[in-house]
């Protein structure tokens, strides 16, 4: 998508890479890339003509479905998969197919990659000291072994690990602690730019914001850059600045964030944001998922292309489908990417009718102190009364756990009463008879 002319001769980085027309720098600029395994017959095109650039300190997310080609961009970024055609070029300087040597030293030294699977990423007869050392050691960043301990301590703590976790070997943690390893291993290097392949993919739900905290944290204090590649929507869209969409090896798709929310142009676009789940049980139930059906597109004679259609957004198409993107951009109306049908209202042919369309950030998360916590289970068990004001008042603004923890304090206060009273009774007709 850069027009900048490429240094192809160079042996080392410049300071800067190249700036475009609204004053960004350039970091990372893929262009025009076939990616293909196999040879003749056999051959398999992985990925078909892909462009974007990356800027400097922004994070880059490129979304699609498993087999899209996602990670085989990712590993051609730091040089693992060879290109077939077009070029990679990193601060204007050509780094894909045959480059000087001190080059590749400089391109292993600046762009590291987190791994989608923590556990096979990591050497398990290593330990971790030697783990997170092994780059210092092989690009000699140390001048001697206190700089080298003191470096690996202070970067194990700046993941939340401890100095003491050094001696131990990776099979010792958890999930989350041997991605904090990982990401401990490529931030020591201090790179410019990260890939993170999926790094919260195979976490718990629940240490899956950690890590991205942890990745946001580095990049205001390092001005990393990333390309974070991932499947899911819903978790780019926080940490991104721009969102690439790629399918079947063509990039669909690209824009900011929030207007990738709010106008998603390209069918298959639409068909990842309708997979989003929605936190509430009801509303999931009742989704209509948008199928991608790619037999849509006529390519037969109009041939696609990748167009800026404005407002910095990019849409893969031929003219006439351009054409209407730019007519439904220009309207500047938001469009709907979620449908909820209404299974209580058929339609003549018996079937559930379309409710209402939501766009992607209509769709509300739980509120951020709707906990459920125990105390109020506890302090609506010792003060009813108070219990089930608060368990009315949770309701009515959609605090769903905590009602539901009142409603629970409240209903042991009654249990135990209902006890008391019965136990009463029979001690009162013991008494008498």
């Amino acid at each position: 998508m850069s027009n900048n002319q490429t240094n192809n001769s160079a042996s080392h980085f410049p300071e800067h890479g190249p700036v475009d027309e609204n004053g960004r720098e350039i970091l990372l600029s893929v262009k025009n890339i076939d990616i293909t395994f196999g040879k003749g017959e056999s051959a398999v095109k992985a990925v078909k003509n892909a462009s974007f650039d990356i800027y400097k300190g922004e994070t880059f997310s490129l979304v699609g479905e498993s087999g899209s080609g996602k990670t085989t961009i990712g590993r051609a970024v730091i040089r693992v998969n060879p290109l077939s055609a077009g070029e990679i070029d990193y601060k204007g300087v050509r780094i894909s197919g045959k480059i000087p040597k001190s080059l590749d030293r400089e391109v292993i030294r600046n762009v590291q990659m987190v791994f989608q699977d923590p556990a096979a990423s990591l050497n398990e007869r290593a330990t971790v000291d030697y783990i997170i050392s092994e780059g210092l050691t092989n690009f000699k960043l140390y001048e001697n072994e206190a700089e080298r301990v003191s470096k690996v301590e202070h970067m194990i703590q700046e993941v939340g690990l401890l100095p003491e976790h050094l001696t131990r070997y990776p099979h010792e943690f958890s999930g989350g602690q041997r991605q904090r390893i990982g990401i401990a291993r490529a931030m020591v290097m201090e790179p410019e730019l990260v890939v993170a392949d999926e790094p919260i993919s195979a976490l718990d739900v629940s240490i899956r914001a950690q890590v991205l905290n942890l990745l946001k944290k580095f990049q205001k204090e390092k001005e990393v850059t990333y390309l974070f590649i991932a499947h899911d929507l819903s978790v780019v869209r926080f940490i991104s600045d721009r969102i690439g969409v790629i399918y079947k090896g063509n990039i669909v798709e690209v824009a900011e964030s929030e207007e990738l929310f709010n106008f998603p142009l390209h069918p298959y676009t639409r068909s990842l944001l309708s997979a989003i789940p929605i936190p509430d049980p009801q509303l999931e139930k009742n989704k209509k998922l948008y199928i991608y059906d790619p037999s849509i597109h006529d390519y037969s004679e109009d041939q696609p292309e990748f167009v800026n259609i404005g407002h910095n957004h990019w849409v893969w198409g031929n003219k006439k489908e351009i054409e209407e993107y730019k007519a439904i951009r220009e309207k500047n109306v938001p469009l709907q990417s979620i449908t909820i049908v209404d299974p209580n209202k058929k339609d003549e042919f018996g079937n559930a009718e379309k409710a209402t369309e939501l766009r992607a950030e209509e769709i509300k998360l739980p509120p951020l102190h709707d906990t459920g916590n125990v105390w109020l289970t506890v302090l609506s068990f010792l003060l009813f009364i108070p219990g089930i004001i608060a368990a009315i008042l949770f309701k009515k603004h959609n605090y769903i756990r905590n009602y539901k923890a009142c409603k629970r304090g409240v209903k042991l206060f009654f249990i135990l009463l209902g006890l008391i009273i019965l136990f009463y009774l029979i001690g009162f007709i013991g008494i008498h008879f």
